[in-house]
């Protein structure tokens, strides 16, 4: 077997006999036609040619064809030489190890037999949504393939339909991420998100935690009056971190993610988690949470009442977890006290806002406003995304190719869409109910003291969020039947009620699917999955700690109990 190093030296020398073969080859050929080597070219320029001149022509081009043969087949020759040398293309297809792990664990989940209460479809489906979730953590191929190939062999098995397959693709929420990635191509393509991004590193950005504080403050702001988190985070504060990352010579395609994005896109995605559960209106599903209160309890939470309880313990983790992260999670940037300087001589380079920067900021205030008014004239958040896409396209700021090779667009809504799909059908088939009445009669025959058994109910609900890729379809699927056990045990309603709903908001950080934000802010590429999984798990702890330990002490403070 050859060597690397053995081999480019005879390649080398390959190339040098084959040229010289040709030099040869030229000369025999001019010294049949009885020409010097040097002879000058303009001799080839005369007005009129001999018939023994248009001979030699001929055979002088006869030989210039053989040269060029010659040339050829060297060159086959060396790749042939550098094939046997292992100079390949690398392999494609699927990692066999990591896709023999996926397959395994569904296959051992599948031969199981059902418990007694589980319909055996329900069964099936929860061996494959398992198995397709390991797929997604190992990535033997990208998250969309995986996905698809999930989709496929709940087909194949005929555990689900294709339209239960592919019912969640007429879901909003798949495509309010995948528009909101569109959008942000158009941020960015214009320049507007660097003149923003410049105008905030020139009043924050002598410290990249003075920059993260900045933009997490600006998200709380405006998370009572954005209710679709997929569009907050997504759709306004996803393409201003990937511009506010650029801008400081951050960029996953160049190597550089953990110079600054890493963190800034971890914090800024853990925080909207944390917003989303301070106010009724900062998320769609903390309504249906309230509904069901309502129906439960007896109360009927108010905003105000909501704000009030969620503002100390969440108040505490907004400021507490961009410090965690800068310590467990730094960027390798921390101080740039030159950097204000410098992005007020970009600003001043940049020059006056251009007509596709204003076109581009005009559509997205309209986006941003029927986000925030839309609601009462009946228009979601997809169609407030379309009108400011369409602004976009119609005036040539975006294009649609362009929209076509936005890969992470794509590859988000296929995987995601997927997860939902088998999530929701999860829940239609039984197994969801199932496992929320095992956890009642578990907890209810214990005895405990309230507190220690809210306790377990609330740590069983929250990590059960691994099962869901929407915070919605968990609240819909468990709320109800965790808050009953919650009462059951004694805990105190609006306790009970209001922590439920607060953490039905955070569980979105354990994964890069269990939230709408997660979707965009994985898709962006600067932080590997391994790594959002960790975080999300080890953030989780320290979240529920904060909401039950310091939101109790306050709850009892303000009169809850």
């Amino acid at each position: 077997m050859l060597s690397r190093s053995s081999v480019r030296p005879r390649l080398g020398a390959s190339h040098v006999n084959n040229n010289n073969k040709n030099n040869r080859a030229r000369h025999v050929c001019r010294a049949q036609l009885n020409q010097p080597a040097n002879q000058p070219a303009a001799q080839t320029q005369q007005p009129f040619r001999s018939p023994q001149q248009q001979h030699n022509d001929v055979k002088l081009a006869a030989c210039a064809l053989a040269a060029t043969r010659n040339v050829a087949a060297a060159a086959t020759s060396n790749a042939v030489v550098a094939a046997a040398a292992g100079d390949k293309p690398a392999r494609q297809g699927a990692d066999m190890k990591k896709l023999g792990m996926a397959v395994a664990v569904g296959a051992v989940l599948w031969l199981i037999p059902a418990p007694a209460g589980v319909a055996t479809n329900a069964w099936h489906l929860f061996a494959i949504f398992v198995s397709t979730i390991v797929g997604i953590i190992t990535m033997p191929l990208p998250l969309g393939a995986v996905a698809m190939i999930g989709l496929g062999v709940a087909q194949l098995t005929k555990t689900l339909t294709f339209p239960q397959a592919f019912s969640a693709f007429s879901s909003e929420i798949p495509w309010l991420i995948a528009i909101a990635f569109f959008l942000a191509r158009g941020f960015i393509k214009t320049g507007l998100g660097n003149r923003i991004a410049y105008v905030i590193v020139s009043i924050f950005g002598k410290t990249t935690l003075g920059l993260t504080y900045s933009l997490v403050f600006a998200e709380a702001i405006l998370a009572p009056a954005i209710p679709s988190l997929a569009a907050r985070a997504g759709g306004i504060f996803l393409p201003l971190c990937k511009a506010l990352c650029i801008a400081c010579g951050s960029d996953p395609e160049k190597g550089t993610e953990k110079r600054m994005g890493s963190y800034l896109m971890t914090t800024v995605f853990h925080t909207s988690c944390i917003t989303s559960g301070m106010f009724i209106t900062a998320m769609a599903a903390n309504p249906l949470s309230v509904n069901l209160a309502a129906a439960l309890t007896g109360y009927t939470i108010t905003w105000g009442q909501w704000a009030l309880a969620a503002s100390v313990p969440c108040g505490i983790l907004l400021v507490a977890v961009p410090l965690l992260l800068y310590i467990f999670y730094p960027p390798e940037v921390k101080d740039s006290p030159e950097a204000p300087a410098e992005a007020k001589a970009q600003l001043e380079k940049m020059g006056p806002m251009s007509e596709e920067e204003k076109i581009m900021a005009g559509s997205l205030s309209l986006t941003v406003a029927l986000w925030v008014f839309g609601g009462a004239f009946g228009i979601g958040g997809v169609a407030s995304a379309l009108v400011g896409m369409t602004i976009l396209m119609v005036t040539g700021v975006l294009t649609w190719k362009e929209c076509l090779a936005e890969g992470p667009a794509w590859d988000t809504l296929v995987w995601f869409a997927a997860l939902i799909a088998m999530a929701n059908f999860l829940n239609k088939f039984g197994l969801i109910p199932w496992f929320s009445n095992l956890v009642v009669s578990f907890v209810q025959p214990l005895g405990l003291a309230w507190q220690a058994s809210f306790l377990v109910v609330t740590l069983v609900y929250f990590y059960s969020h691994y099962l869901f890729a929407s915070g919605a379809a968990h609240i819909g699927a468990m709320y109800a039947a965790f808050l009953s056990v919650a009462l059951a045990c004694g805990t105190p309603p609006l306790v009970a009620a209001i922590a439920l709903g607060i953490v039905s908001n955070n569980m979105g950080c354990l994964t890069h699917y269990g939230i709408g934000s997660g979707p965009p802010f994985y898709g962006a590429g600067y932080v590997p999955l391994t790594k959002w999984w960790v975080i999300g798990g080890v953030l989780s702890v320290f979240e529920l700690s904060v909401i039950l330990g310091v939101g109790s002490v306050w709850w009892k403070l303000i009169g809850f109990y």
